[in-house]
């Protein structure tokens, strides 16, 4: 399998969000949906959303990201319905993956909606898995 693809990229996007500390599933508003500590949603996926053309995820972003991916890559990235104006950036599921990336994204995420003793915990583990980080 060439490098950066992945056979299904929700099970792939479902191994990155379960390795974080904490990070739990369950299903919201019918969809797959990731949770630090069970409380503070990190990431919902977006499959096919309202018969939308994609596969994505949605997730909270640090302020002002959200602007500027949508701007630099909009074949990429978009402002989500519902969760956008709350500055939760679109990723979509096609195409060439950057799994690194992605992962990259996803703690960004994380950071964003954790609790500092939580947030804390994420630096201490990703400073542990550097080198078995998904990717």
């Amino acid at each position: 399998m060439p490098r950066g693809r992945a056979a299904d990229p929700v099970a792939r996007l479902r191994q990155i969000c379960l390795a974080l500390p904490e990070m739990t599933e369950r299903s919201s508003h019918g969809e797959p949906a990731w949770f630090v500590q069970g409380k503070k949603t990190v990431v919902t996926l977006d499959d096919h959303h309202h018969g939308g053309e994609h596969l994505a995820f949605w997730c909270p972003a640090p302020a002002g990201v959200q602007q500027e991916m949508v701007e630099q890559e909009p074949s990429r990235f978009f402002r989500p319905p519902y969760v956008g104006p709350r500055g939760w950036v679109g990723i979509r599921l096609t195409g060439r993956l950057n799994w690194s990336e992605l992962a990259e994204l996803l703690q960004d995420a994380y950071r964003t909606v954790a609790r500092k003793r939580m947030i804390a915990k994420l630096d201490r583990w990703a400073e542990e898995n550097a080198a078995n980080l998904p990717g």
